[in-house]
Formats: structure tokens, sequence, C-alpha cells
């Protein structure tokens, strides 16, 4: 994929014309391409209402199954939050980068409250969505607190099984309130239809966003980014948690242009010295050869991650592609990716380490012979102390005017009228709201009395 902005080409009616001319019809009027003929099930005969009906019996009885505990997932102990988890090792605060005066900073705390709720907060536009709900930016009522609040739909995460990964998400974002460089999470509260976590607004965009505007990046600019990037993800891994879902989506800027590491839902907990995990999941452009093999993995996954991401920082375009999903998982197993000669020789070594296609050896590894990725010759120029107390300039600064400044957010979202997807009231009625309980909580590292 190379990364720039779309362009609107108009449709050929040949091209139209072309596609009747090409179509075949089965022995059961099934209507096709031609040359997709061998690829059409044979559904000759087939009452398909009734494989339907059929497969929704099964999913259903799965589901029973799965839920007939009585103890909903929030009860699970690896999901719970720890008040008493110890303080990390690093002298960031959040009063090294507190603005007073400047309405542009975010907010860095959120006041002391028992437990806050929808009417708490004035919505004042839409910063993303998907099927799983929308991302909202909301001011505190009676504050000048901006925050961004993603909402679920309880419904969806119901019916996607995203129970787990909801709750683990709310643990690993209340974890990362300790890191400079992971997103913030306030508190989270719900409603009968809805889940409601409560993050801070980080109005200087995604990389997605800034790579498509520029086309690549400076190595020194890839460089900054990367490190701040590095840091995070020991910070997780020295919790026992690999990412699996690090993209140029999931990582954001601040107000100053320092980088926020977001959505932990595909995170997997305790995850320590010899133990893996087996799940096939991540997105595909960035997953590793050994998810993609079925076989087991560890942090290690996160590294090669981190290289296709920089990678697309430094050159543009994706390492790996492929027409679909298949031919992508090929390359990435089997083919050697392209450098190009304007990339200086210490970035060719680290990719070349980072997308080695052995874990062992590949750098970031705990026992690669390489070393410590922070002491690879590309990251020579940064000091990592000054680094990780957020004390090295950043080489971008977004120009944020103003809290309701949203020019780094799609306008397809921020033009949209704010409303929270309502819920079917029969589908309400009949969700099972105990898999729910507990999801309420008020980060207590950064409450303001």
């Amino acid at each position: 994929m190379v990364y720039g902005k779309a362009l609107a080409v108009p449709i050929s009616y040949s091209i139209l014309f072309a596609q009747f001319a090409n179509r075949y019809s089965t022995k059961c009027d099934v209507n096709c391409h031609k040359k997709c003929e061998r690829l059409t099930a044979n559904l000759c005969g087939v009452n398909q209402k009734l494989i339907v009906e059929a497969l929704n019996h099964v999913k259903r009885g799965a589901r029973e199954a799965r839920d007939s505990p009585s103890t909903p997932p929030s009860c699970n102990p690896a999901y719970k939050i720890d008040p008493n988890d110890e303080h990390d090792e690093t002298s960031y605060t959040y009063s090294q980068f507190q603005k007073s005066g400047r309405f542009t900073a975010p907010a860095t705390v959120i006041p002391r409250f028992k437990n806050y709720s929808v009417d708490d907060f004035h919505f004042l536009a839409v910063l993303g969505k998907g099927s799983f709900g929308k991302v909202l930016l909301a001011e505190l009522r009676d504050t000048t607190y901006y925050y961004a609040i993603k909402c679920l739909k309880k419904d969806v995460v119901l019916e996607d099984d995203d129970v787990d990964s909801t709750l683990i998400e709310r643990k690993v974002l209340a974890l990362g309130t300790k890191h400079p460089y992971l997103c913030h999470l306030f508190c989270t509260f719900q409603t009968e239809s809805h889940l409601f976590f409560v993050m801070e607004y980080l109005n200087g965009g995604d990389l997605m966003f800034h790579i498509q505007e520029s086309g690549r990046f400076s190595e020194e600019r890839a460089r900054f980014y990367g490190a701040e990037i590095i840091s995070g993800l020991k910070f997780l891994h020295k919790k026992g948690i690999i990412y699996r879902d690090l993209k140029l989506d999931n990582v954001l800027l601040d107000y100053e242009g320092h980088v926020r590491i977001a959505d932990f839902g595909m995170c997997k907990l305790q995850i320590y010295l010899d133990k893996t995990a087996d799940s096939f999941c991540g997105t595909p452009d960035y997953m590793a050869p050994e998810i993609i093999k079925g076989e087991k993995y560890n942090q290690n996954v996160d590294w090669w991650s981190f290289g296709v991401l920089l990678y697309e920082m430094l050159i543009g375009q994706s390492p790996f592609s492929g027409c679909d999903e298949d031919e992508l998982f090929w390359s990435i197993c089997n083919e050697i990716p392209w450098f190009p000669v304007y990339i200086s020789a210490e970035a060719t070594g680290i990719l070349k380490g980072l997308l080695e296609k052995d874990y062992t050896k590949r750098i970031g590894s705990q026992y690669s012979p390489a070393g410590d990725i922070a002491d690879h010759l590309f990251f020579r120029p940064i000091d990592w102390n000054l680094l990780e107390k957020r004390q090295i300039e950043p080489p971008f600064k977004p120009q944020v005017k103003h809290p309701l400044d949203t020019q780094y957010f799609d306008r397809v979202f921020t033009r949209e009228r704010v409303r929270l997807t309502p819920i079917d009231k029969e589908i309400l009625a009949s969700m099972d709201q105990k898999q729910f309980h507990g999801f309420t909580y008020t980060n207590p590292h950064i409450t303001l009395d």
C-alpha cells in the first residue's frame, strides 16, 4: 500500500459492458464471473434458509455454553485493576507537561466523583466511528476539561463476544496512566445500552493521517516517534502484556507532538518468562510470520509489527503486499522487503533486524544476538533518559488552536451530528447486563479533589 491522497477516477462504460460479457450462469442459476465458476459453492438442491437457521442454533448453543458460568468475565482476577499496583520507576509525572493558562492543553486530571455518568458530559463532536460505536469529543460540564469518550454498543460487544477484550482494554488503559507514551484512562461508566471509556483527548491526529499528508517521514521524525513507541512497548512487555495491534492508526499525537499508543482491545495479559499465546489475531499487514503459521508466540510479534510501522514511516509504503489476504500472508512469510537507496545504512539495518522472520534473532527479542534495540546505531542520536522524561522536543508540533479544533480528524466524522446510536428495545431487554458487572471505574491516580 502506498500512502497518498485518494484520486477520483471515472469508471469507463466499456468496463461495465465487459463485466456483463464475462458473466456466467451456473446450473442453479447463480450468476458469477466466468473465471469465478470453480470458486462458486454448489448450492443446487440446498435450502439456504434452513442452513442459516441451523448455524444460528449452533452459535446460540455455543454462546450459552460459554456464558453458563455464574460469574461474569468482569470477575476474572486477570481483568481486575489493582489499585496497589507498583509504581513504575519512570520519573514521568503529569505536572511535567501541564501548561498553566494554555487553553489548548488537554485535561490531565478528572475531578473526584463517586461515579460518572452520561449526564456529567456535554458531547461536542464525532472524532471517529466504526461497527463498535463512536469516539466523541466531550466537555465535563461546568469545567473547561475536554476528553475523548469511546462509546461502545453493548449489543455489538456481546454479539462479537468481546466482553473479555473490553475488560482487558480497560485494565491496560488504567495501567497506561503510569507511562507517558500510552493513552490514559480517566474513568469508565455504563448505561443500559452503552459502555463509555473517558480518555485523554489527543487532538494531534494519528500517524496514518500524517503519513498520508507527508508521504513519508524524515529519518529524524521517524526515529523520534519510533523511540517513544519503543518506550511504550517495553513498558507493556515488562508488565507481561503483548500488544498485538501496533499500526499507524493506533499511534496518536498529543497537542505537543508526542506519541500515545492507543486501542488495547487485542492485548494478551500475563505472558511472562516461557508463557506464550497462540490466538490468530491482529491487522493482516502487521502480523508476524509466527502468528500466520499458527505457532505459539510471545512479545516478539510486537517487534515485527514495529518493524512494519517503522518501514512505513521511512519509506511511505508497506513492506509486504498481495492482491488478497492469502498472497499477503505468503509475502510476509517468504519475501524479502525492498530497501531503497535513499534511506541510510542505519535505517536499513534496523528494518532488516526487525523484519527478521526467525523471531529468536529479531531485534527487540530478549535473547536477540543483536542486543537491546535501544542500542542500535539508528537510535544513537536519542538520549533515552531525556526521552523517558518527555524532555526531547518533538520534530513536529500539531497546529492546534483550541480544544474544538478537529483539523487532524476525518471531516466525514467531525461533520456528523453528535448522537448515540439507539439500540432496539427488544435487543436491550434480552441483553445479559451481568456480563458488564463492575465495569464502572474512576482512575485514582489522576483525580482532583
